[in-house]
């Protein structure tokens, strides 16, 4: 009776907080493009005259299909309902199966901006494993359009990476990764460090965390410093100079729910993110 009354107590709290979130569901709307979920910050309407940034979260493969709502298991969008704000318009397209598609990835927003007013200087990209993928994929095709990126725990699919060299990227990563091996992001960071002129800024970060699994670094996404480092590039910034990154700590992932309203009966800990 009282672990009832406690999960009724914390479905109650966290009514409120569902309630203020502008999280809305798009099927269909795009051709040649995804399934996708739409957050509006508080206050912001279609008509607003205020262009707004616009992060784009690519999920990884456990969150694969048809049911949109899969996508609200982790990430950005899981992230917002729990609590969490962000400044700018967030995109959380669904990947039916397969690798993500850079070109229907950003047939999305060529879409969105014609309905709204984001600010074209300040896309940005995050994903993990499959989406890590297709965080990299898509910064490495479309270089001159997404402003900042970081691949958690991924690698990349398309072969010419050289647009990575272009634009401020950041690269985390597990050496204890058994689901994707380190060795993806490796041989990513080792092909740009190769393509890159001498005359570039390095505009690459690359954490390779000793002993941090694959599910782990799911948590990267509850935290507001990981939006803020985003947030702060601009394809107008001089030379495109790659801002300073944050530490990858144990105490800042544990820390990662901190003022968050989790589910009572969500662990995780003890999920498995890919």
């Amino acid at each position: 009776m009282k672990r009832l009354i406690s999960l009724i107590t914390a479905a109650m709290l966290l009514l409120p907080a569902l309630a203020e979130v502008n999280i809305t569901a798009h099927r269909g709307e795009v051709s040649d493009g995804y399934n996708f979920w739409l957050y509006k910050p508080a206050g912001v309407s279609d008509t607003d005259t205020v262009a707004r940034p616009l992060v784009i979260f690519l999920h990884g493969a456990s969150l694969c299909g048809s049911n949109l709502d899969r996508v609200k298991r982790y990430g950005t969008i899981d992230a917002l309902v729990m609590g969490r704000t962000i400044d700018a318009y967030v995109i959380a397209p669904q990947n039916p199966g397969g690798a993500w598609s850079p070109r229907r990835i950003m047939n999305i927003v060529d879409h969105l901006s014609g309905k709204m007013r984001i600010d074209s200087t300040r896309v940005y990209a995050l994903g993990m494993s499959l989406g890590g993928y297709g965080t990299i994929d898509l910064a490495a095709t479309y270089p001159d359009r997404i402003a900042a990126a970081i691949g958690v725990c991924g690698g990349a699919s398309v072969k010419d990476l050289s647009g990575l060299t272009r634009l401020p990227l950041w690269i985390i990563h597990g050496t204890a990764d058994r689901a994707v091996p380190v060795k993806q992001s490796d041989n990513v960071v080792q092909t740009v460090n190769a393509l890159r002129a001498d005359s570039d800024s390095v505009r690459l970060v690359y954490d390779r965390v000793p002993g941090m699994n694959h599910s782990r670094p799911a948590r990267l996404f509850y935290i507001d410093e990981i939006y803020d480092w985003l947030l702060s590039h601009s394809l107008n910034d001089p030379d495109r100079l790659i801002k300073p990154t944050i530490p990858i700590t144990d105490q800042l992932l544990n820390g990662a729910y901190q003022g968050l309203n989790v589910p009572a009966r969500r662990s995780h800990r003890r999920s498995r993110r890919r």
